[in-house]
């Protein structure tokens, strides 16, 4: 709790990935990937209680060895490819009810750290804000993104004219990207809009080492070298 409001903190992860099967309980730099989540959340000097939100037996198991509380099953019909995750958020919310904000942490970012959640939390209560998501500098800049066509010609994403296009990187501006580690969210602001971004959205910027979010094979194996250099 901090300034008298009540934090939920929403662990979501369901069964059934394609990319990677079992990806939220494959081992990952020697536990289970869902377990990195959940150790650094209990660490927080703010969130007041601490769920998984799953559809999958063998997750909630997992879970409930590394002490998170798993209060319901979540309906087969929130557990598909397409499942936003404010659908999961908004169903966690009404299954309890008596919280300030809800706190979406993924299991797919096990690089994010507590001292990244607890700013979050302080930032968003401090400021009073409605929502709050995590974001990073981009790593590549759309002044240097295109369109291809039919013909294999290349086409700008961002309007320019082909004399003016930047071609130093250090002259380029600066473009955030969404990291999905943390969304913070208001509990009846999100109930009445039922969105996690909105024009009144705060970005809180956290670094490309603590960023990545496990999709592919490929992100596995470098969560995998970082958090066995971590543990080292």
């Amino acid at each position: 709790m901090i300034k008298q409001k009540k934090i939920l903190a929403v662990i979501p992860a369901r069964g059934g990935s394609k990319g990677i099967p079992r990806k939220n309980i494959r081992e990952v730099g020697g536990k289970p990937l869902i377990a990195w989540t959940i150790e650094e959340a209990k660490k927080s000097q703010y969130l007041d209680r601490i769920i998984l939100s799953s559809d999958n037996e063998e997750i909630i198991q997992v879970a409930k060895n590394y002490g998170c509380e798993v209060p319901f099953i979540r309906p087969s019909d929130l557990a598909l490819d397409n499942t936003p995750g404010v659908a999961v958020l908004l169903h966690a919310i009404e299954m309890l009810p008596d919280y300030d904000y809800a706190v979406l942490l993924q299991p797919t970012s096990p690089l994010r750290s507590v001292a990244d959640i607890d700013g979050c939390i302080t930032t968003c209560i401090n400021n009073m804000l409605k929502s709050l998501v995590t974001i990073t500098i981009a790593e590549k800049s759309p002044y240097w993104m295109f369109t291809k066509d039919s013909r294999n010609l290349l086409h700008p994403i961002l309007e320019h004219s082909p004399n003016t296009l930047i071609t130093r990187r250090q002259d380029l501006p600066v473009y955030f990207t969404l990291n999905g580690a943390i969304n913070i969210c208001d509990c009846k602001w999100l109930k009445k809009n039922k969105k996690l971004l909105a024009e009144t959205t705060y970005g809180y910027e956290i670094p490309k080492s603590r960023s990545i979010d496990i999709d592919t094979l490929f992100d596995l194996k470098i969560c995998t070298l970082l958090l066995n250099e971590k543990n080292y």
